[in-house]
Protein backbone atom coordinates (compact mmCIF):
# COMPACT_ATOMS: atom_id res chain seq x y z
CA UNK A 1 0.00 0.00 0.00
CA UNK A 2 2.90 2.33 0.74
CA UNK A 3 4.18 1.99 -2.81
CA UNK A 4 0.74 2.81 -4.23
CA UNK A 5 0.44 5.78 -1.87
CA UNK A 6 3.82 7.00 -3.11
CA UNK A 7 2.58 6.78 -6.73
CA UNK A 8 -0.48 8.85 -5.83
CA UNK A 9 1.61 11.41 -3.91
CA UNK A 10 3.92 11.80 -6.90
CA UNK A 11 0.95 12.24 -9.25
CA UNK A 12 -0.56 14.88 -6.96
CA UNK A 13 2.79 16.70 -6.80
CA UNK A 14 3.09 16.42 -10.59
CA UNK A 15 -0.36 17.98 -10.96
CA UNK A 16 0.29 20.98 -8.70
CA UNK A 17 3.95 21.73 -9.34
CA UNK A 18 5.20 23.32 -12.55
CA UNK A 19 6.75 20.96 -15.08
CA UNK A 20 6.35 17.21 -15.17
CA UNK A 21 8.05 14.31 -13.44
CA UNK A 22 7.48 11.96 -16.37
CA UNK A 23 10.80 13.08 -17.85
CA UNK A 24 12.42 10.98 -15.10
CA UNK A 25 10.94 7.85 -16.66
CA UNK A 26 12.82 5.28 -18.68
CA UNK A 27 14.02 6.52 -22.07
CA UNK A 28 15.11 3.59 -24.21
CA UNK A 29 18.73 3.41 -25.31
CA UNK A 30 19.62 6.51 -23.26
CA UNK A 31 22.25 5.61 -20.66
CA UNK A 32 21.46 8.80 -18.76
CA UNK A 33 17.91 7.65 -18.12
CA UNK A 34 18.73 4.26 -16.57
CA UNK A 35 17.52 5.66 -13.23
CA UNK A 36 14.12 5.48 -14.96
CA UNK A 37 14.23 1.70 -14.46
CA UNK A 38 13.52 2.42 -10.79
CA UNK A 39 11.62 5.72 -11.07
CA UNK A 40 9.48 4.88 -14.12
CA UNK A 41 7.03 2.57 -12.29
CA UNK A 42 6.28 5.36 -9.80
CA UNK A 43 5.43 7.90 -12.52
CA UNK A 44 2.27 8.02 -14.65
CA UNK A 45 1.30 9.96 -17.74
CA UNK A 46 -1.86 11.27 -16.08
CA UNK A 47 -4.73 10.48 -13.74
CA UNK A 48 -6.43 7.93 -16.03
CA UNK A 49 -3.14 6.02 -16.30
CA UNK A 50 -2.63 5.95 -12.52
CA UNK A 51 -6.26 5.06 -11.83
CA UNK A 52 -6.15 2.20 -14.35
CA UNK A 53 -3.04 0.76 -12.65
CA UNK A 54 -4.14 1.28 -9.03
CA UNK A 55 -6.68 -1.49 -8.41
CA UNK A 56 -4.79 -4.31 -10.17
CA UNK A 57 -1.56 -3.11 -8.53
CA UNK A 58 -3.20 -3.19 -5.11
CA UNK A 59 -4.88 -6.59 -5.55
CA UNK A 60 -1.94 -8.38 -7.17
CA UNK A 61 0.61 -6.63 -4.96
CA UNK A 62 -1.28 -7.81 -1.86
CA UNK A 63 -1.28 -11.36 -3.22
CA UNK A 64 2.50 -11.14 -3.52
CA UNK A 65 2.82 -9.46 -0.10
CA UNK A 66 0.94 -12.30 1.60
CA UNK A 67 4.27 -14.12 1.58
CA UNK A 68 5.88 -11.34 3.60
CA UNK A 69 7.53 -7.98 3.09
CA UNK A 70 10.90 -9.44 2.22
CA UNK A 71 9.41 -11.58 -0.55
CA UNK A 72 7.31 -8.64 -1.82
CA UNK A 73 10.36 -6.38 -2.15
CA UNK A 74 12.46 -9.14 -3.71
CA UNK A 75 9.77 -9.85 -6.31
CA UNK A 76 9.33 -6.12 -6.93
CA UNK A 77 13.09 -5.68 -7.43
CA UNK A 78 13.33 -8.58 -9.90
CA UNK A 79 10.29 -7.36 -11.85
CA UNK A 80 11.56 -3.76 -11.96
CA UNK A 81 15.06 -4.77 -13.07
CA UNK A 82 14.07 -7.33 -15.72
CA UNK A 83 11.05 -5.31 -16.85
CA UNK A 84 13.04 -2.10 -17.08
CA UNK A 85 16.07 -3.63 -18.77
CA UNK A 86 13.95 -5.46 -21.33
CA UNK A 87 11.89 -2.36 -22.05
CA UNK A 88 15.03 -0.22 -22.35
CA UNK A 89 16.56 -2.64 -24.86
CA UNK A 90 13.52 -3.53 -26.99
CA UNK A 91 11.69 -0.21 -27.28
CA UNK A 92 12.59 2.12 -30.11
CA UNK A 93 15.48 4.42 -29.13
CA UNK A 94 14.26 7.49 -27.25
CA UNK A 95 10.87 6.01 -26.29
CA UNK A 96 9.80 7.26 -22.85
CA UNK A 97 8.09 4.66 -20.65
CA UNK A 98 6.37 5.37 -17.34
CA UNK A 99 3.78 3.60 -15.20
CA UNK A 100 3.25 0.68 -12.86
CA UNK A 101 1.81 -1.63 -15.54
CA UNK A 102 5.07 -3.56 -15.76
CA UNK A 103 4.80 -4.25 -12.03
CA UNK A 104 1.16 -5.26 -12.43
CA UNK A 105 2.09 -7.73 -15.18
CA UNK A 106 5.01 -8.95 -13.08
CA UNK A 107 2.85 -9.55 -10.03
CA UNK A 108 0.30 -11.34 -12.24
CA UNK A 109 2.99 -13.67 -13.63
CA UNK A 110 4.44 -14.25 -10.18
CA UNK A 111 1.06 -15.26 -8.74
CA UNK A 112 0.43 -17.63 -11.65
CA UNK A 113 3.92 -19.19 -11.77
CA UNK A 114 4.38 -19.61 -8.01
CA UNK A 115 2.00 -22.57 -8.19
CA UNK A 116 5.07 -24.71 -8.86
CA UNK A 117 6.65 -23.78 -5.52
CA UNK A 118 8.16 -26.56 -3.40
CA UNK A 119 5.85 -25.79 -0.50
CA UNK A 120 3.49 -28.35 1.02
CA UNK A 121 0.65 -29.54 -1.22
CA UNK A 122 -1.99 -27.49 0.64
CA UNK A 123 -0.05 -24.31 -0.17
CA UNK A 124 0.26 -25.29 -3.82
CA UNK A 125 -3.47 -26.03 -4.00
CA UNK A 126 -4.24 -22.64 -2.44
CA UNK A 127 -1.81 -20.99 -4.90
CA UNK A 128 -3.48 -22.81 -7.80
CA UNK A 129 -6.94 -21.63 -6.73
CA UNK A 130 -5.68 -18.06 -6.38
CA UNK A 131 -3.91 -18.31 -9.77
CA UNK A 132 -7.11 -19.50 -11.47
CA UNK A 133 -9.08 -16.62 -9.96
CA UNK A 134 -6.37 -14.14 -11.01
CA UNK A 135 -6.33 -15.56 -14.55
CA UNK A 136 -10.12 -15.29 -14.78
CA UNK A 137 -10.13 -11.71 -13.45
CA UNK A 138 -7.05 -10.33 -15.21
CA UNK A 139 -6.06 -12.82 -17.93
CA UNK A 140 -7.90 -11.06 -20.75
CA UNK A 141 -6.43 -7.70 -19.79
CA UNK A 142 -2.96 -9.19 -19.59
CA UNK A 143 -3.27 -10.77 -23.01
CA UNK A 144 -4.56 -7.58 -24.63
CA UNK A 145 -1.85 -5.62 -22.81
CA UNK A 146 0.79 -7.50 -24.79
CA UNK A 147 -0.93 -8.36 -28.08
CA UNK A 148 -2.66 -5.66 -30.12
CA UNK A 149 -2.05 -2.75 -27.78
CA UNK A 150 -2.88 0.74 -29.00
CA UNK A 151 -0.06 3.13 -29.82
CA UNK A 152 1.30 4.90 -26.79
CA UNK A 153 1.02 1.75 -24.63
CA UNK A 154 4.24 -0.13 -23.93
CA UNK A 155 3.66 -3.80 -24.63
CA UNK A 156 7.40 -4.11 -23.97
CA UNK A 157 6.99 -3.02 -20.34
CA UNK A 158 4.06 -5.40 -19.96
CA UNK A 159 5.87 -8.35 -21.53
CA UNK A 160 9.16 -7.88 -19.72
CA UNK A 161 7.41 -7.11 -16.43
CA UNK A 162 5.60 -10.44 -16.83
CA UNK A 163 8.87 -12.19 -17.61
CA UNK A 164 10.36 -10.62 -14.48
CA UNK A 165 7.46 -11.91 -12.38
CA UNK A 166 7.89 -15.41 -13.79
CA UNK A 167 11.63 -15.30 -13.10
CA UNK A 168 10.98 -14.08 -9.54
CA UNK A 169 8.58 -16.99 -8.95
CA UNK A 170 11.09 -19.49 -10.33
CA UNK A 171 13.91 -18.01 -8.25
CA UNK A 172 11.71 -18.25 -5.17
CA UNK A 173 10.81 -21.84 -6.03
CA UNK A 174 14.43 -22.96 -6.48
CA UNK A 175 15.44 -24.87 -3.43
CA UNK A 176 17.95 -27.61 -3.00
CA UNK A 177 16.95 -31.10 -1.84
CA UNK A 178 15.88 -31.02 1.79
CA UNK A 179 15.78 -27.23 1.87
CA UNK A 180 13.12 -25.63 3.98
CA UNK A 181 10.42 -23.59 2.24
CA UNK A 182 11.17 -19.89 2.00
CA UNK A 183 9.86 -17.73 4.78
CA UNK A 184 8.62 -14.36 3.71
Amino acid sequence: MALLALMWAIQIADAVLPGSFTGFGLRSWDLGSLVGIVLGPLLHSGWPHLIANSLPFLVLGCLVAIEGARRFWAVTAVVVLIGGAGTWLVNAPGTLTVGASGLVFGYFAYVVVRVISPRPIQHRIAYAIIAIIVIVLYGGSVLTGIIGVPSGVSWQAHLFGGIGGGVAALLGAKRGPGAEPARG
